[in-house]
C-alpha cells in the first residue's frame, strides 16, 4: 500500500468516527433536475463548510453517486459506492467550497410514480439521491433549486423565491440548519389552497384537481391546529412556511420535512370518509415534528421518544382542543391497553432502548409526558418545554438535556419518574389506570365495561341506559356485549341503538350483528344511508348475503358510491355485481374489465392491493392480473409488497398459476423478473 492510499484509508477511519469534531457542514446548494424517462436526477452541487481540526480528508455520504465535472480546485474530489472524498491540506477555522456536477439513478428514496415524483429520506437516506450527511447530528441550511415543467408544482423545504426567467426553475430558500434525512422535494400536478396562521405564517395546503372537493373535510381543522400547537408549545412556529401535500403510494401516514409535511393521499376524504378515516390525527403530529424533532433532533437512537413521543403527546393535546376530553381520554386508554398487552406477554421496552418499537417510541412517549404533566403541574411543564425549545433551538438533544430543563423548574423529585416510566420495559399499569379514573366519562365507560361478564338479563336496564342518547366509544361498548347473546333477547336493545342514530353505535351494530333478523331488517337496510363507509361496505355486503332476493334493489342503491381512496365499496361492489344473477348482464363484461384493471400499476397501491384480493377470491387471475401482481412484489411499500409476495407464492402452489407465472420473467420489469425467477427456483 502506498504512502497515499495509506493515509488516505487512515484518515477516512478517523472521519468516520470523529467526522462532526472535524468538520462543520454549514451550506449546502443544489440545482437539481429530474428525468422521469430514466428515472435519475442530473444536479450541481455547491457545499460550503468550515474545517475544526486540521485534517487531510474529508466525506460526504452519496449513494452510487457519477460526478461529471468538478468546479473546485483547492482539493480532490472523487466517489466510491457510499461517500464523496474530498481530500487535501484542510486548514483549522478555514471555510471551503466544495462545486460539482453529479448524477445519481437512486435504488431507494427517490420515487417516480405516474406523474408524481416525492421523496422520502426518514433515517438516513437523502444520501441515496444528494449527498448530505447521514448524521442527524450535522444541521446544515439546504436552499435547492428545482426544475420540473412549468405547469407543475414543486414542494420543498423553505420558501419559494420569484421564479425569474425561467419558470421551470423553482428556488427555495432555507434560512436555518436542519438534519439532511429532512430535506425533501414533490413535484406533480397540484393545485393548493392558501391560509395564514394567527402568527402570520403562510400556510399551503395541495390537493389534485380531482380532489378539489375533498380539500375542506381532508384539511378540517388545519389552521385550528396550527394555532393550538403555537398556544400549548408557547414557542413560535420555528420556520418560515408550512406546506402539505398528499402523495400516490407514500411509504408512511406522514413524514414531517421540516416546513413540507408529505402525508399518504389514502387520508384525502369527502365528508363522509371524515367520520372513519380522517387526517386531523396525523395532521398534527407530523406539524408537531416541526418542534420536536425538526427544530430540535434527537442526538442518538436512544432519544428517539423526544421526537415520536412528544409529536403524540402533542396530537392527543390538538385532539382533544378539537373533539374533547372523552376523546382524549379514550385514545389514551387505548394506547394504555395496548402497552400493558405487550408488557404482560413480557415484551415490554424501555423508552431508552435504542431498538425499541414504535408502540414504545409513540405511544409509550406520550404517556410518560402525560404522567410527567400530572406529576409536575401545568405551569411547570409547560415552562420546561418552552426552555428545553429555545435553548436548544436548531441543535441537537438528549434525554438528560429535557429532564434537566425540568428539573431547573420544578420541586417536584422526578427520579421515580425516570426510573418508572423511561428506564423500565414494563408498563406502569396501575398508575396509568389512576390518571385515567380522572376522566369521570372513563370511570363509566369501565362501569359498563365491567359489565361483560353478567348475565343479559341482569344487565338489561344498564345497556339500555347506555345506548339512550349514547357517547360514542360506551355505546359501542354496549352493543357489542349483545353479539354473543340470544337475538330474542337482544331485539329491543337493537332496536334502541339504531334509533339512537348514532354513527359509531350504528357501525357497532353494522360490525357485530352477524345474523339480521327479519324483524330488524328494515333498520339494518338504512345503514346503507349512513355518513360512514365503513358501515356501508359492511352492510351492503351482509344484506346481499342473507337476503338474496333483494340483491338487485341493494346493488341498485350503492352502485354510484366510490368509499376511501382505496374504492373500498366500488370494488365490493363490482365483485357482487359480478356474481349477483341476471343483474345488468349487458355491463358484466365492463365491471369485470374495471375490477380487473384496478390491479395495474395505474392505480395506487391501496387500491390494488384490494383489487388482489376481490381477483383472488374470484379467481379472476389471468396473464394481465398475474403480471400486475409480479410487478406488486417489488413495491416500494414493503407490506404491498410483502402481501403481495405471500400471494403470488400461494398462486405458485397450484400447477395451472406455476405454469403461467413461469414464463412472465420477460414480459415485467426486470426487478420484478429477477424475484420472480429466484421465487420459482427456490
Amino acid at each position: 500500500m502506498n504512502k497515499f492510499l495509506f493515509a488516505l484509508f487512515f484518515s477516512s477511519v478517523t472521519a468516520f468516527a470523529q467526522q462532526t469534531d472535524v468538520v462543520d457542514f454549514l451550506r449546502i446548494e443544489a440545482l437539481i433536475r429530474p428525468d422521469v424517462v430514466e428515472k435519475k436526477i442530473a444536479g450541481r452541487f455547491v457545499a460550503t463548510f468550515e474545517v475544526l481540526k486540521e485534517t487531510d480528508s474529508i466525506f460526504m455520504d452519496a449513494v452510487n453517486i457519477k460526478i461529471d465535472e468538478i468546479k473546485s480546485k483547492v482539493f480532490k474530489i472523487s466517489a466510491d459506492e457510499k461517500k464523496i472524498w474530498f481530500v487535501g491540506k484542510f486548514e483549522k477555522e478555514k471555510t471551503y467550497v466544495a462545486d460539482f456536477y453529479y448524477e445519481m439513478k437512486p435504488k431507494q428514496t427517490l420515487y417516480f410514480f405516474g406523474d408524481e415524483i416525492w421523496t422520502q429520506g426518514q433515517g438516513k437516506y437523502t444520501s441515496h439521491w444528494l449527498p448530505s450527511i447521514d448524521d442527524v447530528n450535522d444541521k446544515i441550511e439546504f436552499d435547492l433549486v428545482l426544475f420540473a415543467q412549468a405547469d407543475n408544482a414543486i414542494i420543498a423545504n423553505g420558501k419559494l423565491m420569484d421564479l425569474g426567467e425561467i419558470p421551470e426553475a423553482r428556488h427555495f430558500d432555507m434560512k436555518n440548519p436542519m438534519s439532511s434525512y429532512l430535506v425533501a422535494f414533490a413535484i406533480g400536478d397540484f393545485n393548493k389552497k392558501e391560509l395564514v396562521s394567527n402568527s402570520g405564517i403562510p400556510i399551503e395546503l395541495y390537493y389534485k384537481p380531482q380532489d378539489s372537493l375533498k380539500v375542506e373535510p381532508t384539511y378540517r381543522y388545519s389552521k385550528q391546529i396550527f394555532d393550538f400547537l403555537e398556544r400549548e408549545i408557547g414557542v413560535a412556529y420555528p420556520w418560515q412556511n408550512y406546506k402539505q401535500v398528499p402523495l400516490r403510494d407514500f411509504l408512511y401516514a406522514g413524514m414531517e420535512n421540516t416546513t413540507a409535511t408529505f402525508f399518504s393521499e389514502a387520508f384525502v376524504v369527502d365528508s363522509i370518509g371524515f367520520n372513519d378515516r380522517n387526517y386531523v390525527n396525523v395532521n398534527a403530529h407530523e406539524l408537531a415534528h416541526q418542534w420536536f424533532g425538526d427544530m430540535v433532533t434527537e442526538t442518538a437512537n436512544e432519544d428517539h421518544w423526544l421526537q415520536e413521543g412528544f409529536a403524540t403527546y402533542y396530537a392527543l393535546l390538538a385532539e382533544r382542543d378539537i373533539f374533547g376530553e372523552d376523546y382524549y381520554y379514550w385514545q389514551l386508554y387505548q394506547s394504555a391497553e395496548q402497552l400493558k398487552a405487550m408488557s404482560d406477554e413480557g415484551k415490554g421496552e424501555s423508552l431508552l432502548n435504542p431498538k425499541a418499537s414504535s408502540l414504545t417510541f409513540y405511544q409509550k412517549g406520550a404517556w410518560a409526558l402525560h404522567i410527567l404533566r400530572e406529576r409536575i403541574g401545568d405551569e411547570a411543564f409547560k415552562t420546561a418545554i418552552k426552555n428545553y425549545l429555545e435553548k436548544y433551538k436548531f441543535k441537537n438533544v438528549s434525554t438528560d438535556d429535557f429532564l434537566n430543563e425540568v428539573k431547573a423548574v420544578s420541586q417536584t423529585d422526578i427520579s421515580d419518574f425516570e426510573k418508572d416510566w423511561l428506564q423500565q420495559a414494563a408498563f406502569k399499569a396501575e398508575e396509568a389506570y389512576q390518571s385515567l379514573l380522572k376522566s369521570s366519562f372513563i370511570k363509566k365507560y369501565f362501569e359498563n365495561a365491567a359489565l361483560r361478564a353478567t348475565p343479559l338479563a341482569d344487565k338489561k336496564i344498564q345497556l339500555k341506559a347506555a345506548l339512550t342518547f349514547p357517547n360514542d366509544f360506551i355505546g359501542q361498548e354496549a352493543v357489542y356485549q349483545l353479539a354473543e347473546e340470544p337475538l330474542s333477547e337482544t331485539l329491543p336493545l337493537y332496536k334502541i341503538a339504531f334509533e339512537s342514530n348514532n354513527l359509531y353505535v350504528r357501525q357497532a351494530v353494522a360490525l357485530s350483528l352477524q345474523t339480521i333478523p327479519k324483524e330488524l331488517q328494515s333498520e339494518y337496510e338504512n345503514l346503507l344511508n349512513d355518513a360512514s363507509y365503513v358501515t356501508i361496505e359492511t352492510a351492503l355486503y351482509q344484506l346481499w348475503m342473507q337476503f338474496p332476493e333483494k340483491r338487485t334493489e341493494y346493488l341498485n342503491k350503492t352502485k354510484g358510491i366510490e368509499g376511501f381512496q382505496n374504492k373500498n365499496i366500488r370494488q365490493l361492489w363490482l365483485a357482487l355485481a359480478l356474481l349477483t344473477d341476471n343483474y345488468e348482464m349487458s355491463e358484466k363484461e365492463n365491471y369485470l374489465k374495471e375490477l380487473k384493471n384496478y390491479t395495474s400499476t395505474d392505480y395506487s397501491f391501496e387500491i390494488r392491493e384490494k383489487a388482489f384480493e376481490y381477483v383472488n377470491e374470484l379467481q379472476l387471475w389471468d396473464l394481465e392480473t398475474l403480471k400486475n401482481l409480479v410487478e406488486a412484489t417489488v413495491h416500494p411499500t414493503w407490506r404491498f409488497a410483502k402481501s403481495s409476495k405471500a400471494l403470488m407464492n400461494s398462486l405458485l402452489q397450484n400447477e395451472k398459476y406455476h405454469e403461467q407465472l413461469r414464463v412472465l420473467g420477460r414480459q415485467v420489469s426486470e426487478k420484478a423478473a429477477n424475484y420472480l425467477n429466484s421465487t420459482i427456483k427456490e
